[in-house]
């Protein structure tokens, strides 16, 4: 069944407040302490308890950092050029974590750190690859914003050593703990954000802040503008919405499972808190439906080409599934003055969105591009390894209804079909019919 997480973005979204409100959702503490260990990252300790917003309950999870004696905590992410200043923090019944003391003084405390340095760090903590991609992500999307608010390449931009180490350890934090969760699918509210100016060492700039902003612009993230003044959506908060979203609304009947309350730093009129809520979607008058399907959603691109070769159509669709898109397909066209043409149109998730358009206007001559948000009932499947007489052969399985179906692997076919001079439906037939007798998948 699909693990979904709605995380409820009322009061902004920020990194602690995201890892905050996943221990609260049930993440595990220690194997999140054990991790950051494996990094070797000095000048912070760890702070995990609890305090009120506004008489509600919630998680408190903070990053300290060692030279900040006052013990002020940052709002804002040090990286590229905006420097933001800090607000005053609450302090409750704090417990502390481990304790990781800058064993140079203040040696490097001018150094900066680029995208490459930070690649690093990630590689040298003893996790998952998934968990090392999910973090090169959200930082590949805070780089790629910052730059773009600044004009300069993503390699170009400077994450200050001190001011990072806390966005480091919160980004790296909501990897560990999505894993832990085991989190299938991601639905995101509306991102509140507030309204003004915020300062940083170059003087005003407006909110949300153009690294926010880039961010909700280019992975369409929905903003609502609150009466709030001051900032509620950073930068990494942004970031995680971005990489974490799977683009779905929603289910229409749903149970409620767990709720995770992580606690922002500020105080609003509202209580600045991030609701995470586990879901359980619910078929109304189809309960065997509960494990056998869930609703999807994706974003179909499109673009009608009537003066592109065929030669060039065809390396975009290939590059189009190399860089991960469900699905790309050309349908045939007729356009005004009764010209011949194909309509290209391409399904992918909602962070792909820029990846897939630049493909689309590098390879084809297309000069726009339409986007549509559609919806999907997908079975569950599983793929399974099965001992046939031509080796192991990976099957695809799904059920509906009660009923189990098998679908062979295209490659495992076409490789005993070329090996053994076997016809390919002869083949798929066989494999078909050894799941069905053993039916041990």
């Amino acid at each position: 069944m699909s693990k979904i997480l709605y995380l409820e973005c009322y009061s902004g979204i920020s990194g602690d407040m995201t890892v905050g409100a996943l221990l609260d959702l049930g993440a595990d503490q220690k194997v999140l302490e054990s991790t950051l260990e494996s990094l070797n990252l000095e000048g912070y300790h760890l702070h995990f308890g609890r305090t009120k917003k506004c008489g509600i309950d919630a998680y408190d999870f903070d990053v300290y950092l060692e030279e900040d004696h006052s013990h002020e905590h940052k709002d804002h992410e040090h990286f590229g050029h905006e420097q933001h200043h800090h607000h005053d923090h609450e302090h409750h019944q704090h417990e502390h974590g481990h304790h990781h003391q800058h064993g140079h003084e203040n040696h490097h405390q001018h150094e900066h750190r680029n995208i490459s340095d930070i690649y690093t760090i990630i590689d040298t903590m003893k996790a998952s690859e998934k968990v090392k991609a999910l973090s090169r992500k959200i930082f590949d999307i805070v780089g790629e914003a910052e730059a773009k608010a600044h004009g300069i390449s993503k390699e170009e931009v400077h994450f200050h050593e001190v001011g990072a180490i806390d966005s480091i350890v919160d980004i790296l934090s909501v990897a560990i703990c999505m894993e832990n969760l085991g989190i299938d699918q991601v639905i995101l509210s509306p991102l509140y954000e507030g309204h003004g100016f915020v300062s940083c060492q170059h003087g005003s700039i407006p909110v949300p802040v153009p690294a926010t902003a880039n961010i909700a612009a280019q992975y369409a993230l929905k903003l609502k503008i609150t009466h709030n003044e001051g900032e509620m959506v950073t930068p990494t908060g942004a970031a995680i919405a971005a990489a974490l979203n799977s683009g779905g609304k929603l289910p229409e009947n749903y149970i409620i499972k767990k709720i995770g309350i992580g606690a922002g730093k500020k105080e609003f009129r509202n209580a600045n808190i991030l609701r995470a809520m586990i879901l359980e979607e619910v078929f109304e008058n189809e309960r065997n439906m509960v494990s056998t399907e869930k609703t999807d959603t994706l974003w179909k691109l499109e673009t009608n080409l009537d003066d592109c070769s065929g030669e060039a159509m065809g390396l975009a669709l290939e590059c189009l599934y190399q860089a991960g898109a469900a699905d790309v397909w050309y349908t045939p066209i007729y356009m005004k003055k009764n010209r011949p043409a194909y309509m290209l149109q391409v399904l992918c998730r909602s962070e792909q969105i820029h990846s897939m358009q630049k493909i689309i206007f590098q390879q084809t001559t297309t000069l726009g591009i339409r986007r549509t948000l559609i919806e999907r009932t997908i079975l569950n499947r599983e793929i399974k390894k099965i001992d046939t007489p031509y080796g192991s052969m990976d099957v695809k399985v799904c059920d509906y209804g009660g009923q189990v179906y098998f679908y062979p692997e295209y490659e495992d076919i076409r490789r005993v079909c070329l090996e053994k001079q076997r016809s390919y439906k002869e083949v798929y037939q066989e494999v078909i019919e050894l799941c069905k007798k053993y039916n041990t998948l």
